[in-house]
């Protein structure tokens, strides 16, 4: 959702990279999003998903000027509630995604879920998916007692992009399970040659290692939370949405934060840089960007062939489905 605005609109510095903001026309993706919204180019249209436990798939001659959108269809109907919140496009036009799946209340008494992240691929062109299944999941029993008033743990709320060397995906996501210490923002990897058959081919990043199994395995987040998710007073990045800024040279993660009060309120958006994806340690210290207008922020470049997953120096910030401002990445 779109919260009423309180926010900063002017140049936010992380070491060497700035990020300005400045106010532009309003633009509204074509359904609800309540996640992060992949969109991507195919024949020459720009293909946008949205998604609030059933996803829905629009086009367009670009990001910006999309048509109606409609349902999109899968195999099968045993993981309801899905929300695809990354594509891929293969070189064969068969179109892979993953998503963030809620299986229900998972505590007696209170309405708490744990999400779990599975893939999907399409062989029409992005319209109906077969699902092939759960890819990273937690460990951890269900915290019953959780305060933050949705999850109880589990994984979810994330991005996949595919490095530049085409070798693996990253998982970028929300750890909202375990001990304090695993919970955060968190990241996994596979073989970009495993996409076809993803079940048992993530790991995890622990301990400085890709050691830990995607489904079961610990993790040790990038960014840790300072308050952990179980209590009323959390206080935790989460939502991370990635790209690769082609005019940094860098990789660019923005993702909420939220803090320091019971019902999931969002103190703002933060922005972070990295030069190197396989080092979960060299992302930046997270700067905020903007005060409390709402969750799930990403940027959609404009440039030809640009996306969510790749934006330049000009791009459109989107939160919840919703852009009032671009995006300007520079050197200083």
């Amino acid at each position: 959702m779109l919260l009423p605005i309180a926010l900063l609109l002017g140049v936010v510095c992380a070491r060497a990279q700035v990020a300005r903001l400045a106010p532009a026309l309003p633009v509204q993706m074509p359904g609800e999003a309540d996640s992060n919204s992949p969109g991507h180019w195919r024949n020459g249209k720009f293909y946008l998903y949205n998604s609030n436990g059933n996803p829905v798939r629009t086009f367009g001659r670009d990001p910006l000027n999309l048509g109606s959108a409609r349902a999109v269809l899968f195999d099968d109907y045993s993981r309801p509630l899905r929300w695809i919140e990354a594509t891929w496009v293969d070189e064969d036009g068969d179109v892979y995604a993953w998503y963030h799946h809620e299986p229900g209340v998972v505590c007696d008494g209170a309405p708490l879920t744990a999400p779990q992240i599975g893939a999907l691929v399409s062989r029409d062109g992005g319209s109906s998916f077969f699902d092939l299944g759960l890819v990273l999941a937690s460990r951890a029993e269900p915290a019953c007692d959780a305060q933050n008033g949705y999850f109880a743990g589990g994984h979810g709320d994330f991005t996949v992009i595919l490095d530049r060397d085409r070798q693996y995906f990253y998982f970028l996501f929300s750890n909202y399970a375990g001990e304090t210490a695993e919970q955060g923002v968190a990241i996994a990897r596979m073989a970009f040659a495993d996409r076809g058959k993803p079940a048992g081919t993530a790991w995890k990043n622990f301990d400085s290692g890709w050691t830990e199994p995607g489904v079961g395995g610990r993790v040790t987040p990038i960014f840790p939370v300072t308050a952990s998710w179980v209590d009323a007073f959390t206080d935790a990045f989460w939502g991370p949405s990635i790209h690769w800024n082609t005019h940094l040279k860098k990789w660019v993660i923005l993702m909420n934060r939220s803090c320091c009060e019971p019902g999931w309120p969002q103190e703002g958006v933060y922005v972070t840089f990295n030069d190197d994806l396989s080092n979960p340690r060299s992302w930046t210290k997270p700067i905020k960007v903007l005060g409390d207008v709402g969750w799930y922020p990403q940027v959609i470049g404009l440039g030809e062939g640009e996306s969510d997953k790749e934006a330049g120096e000009r791009a459109r910030l989107f939160i919840g489905g919703a852009s009032r401002w671009e995006l300007f990445f520079s050197e200083p």
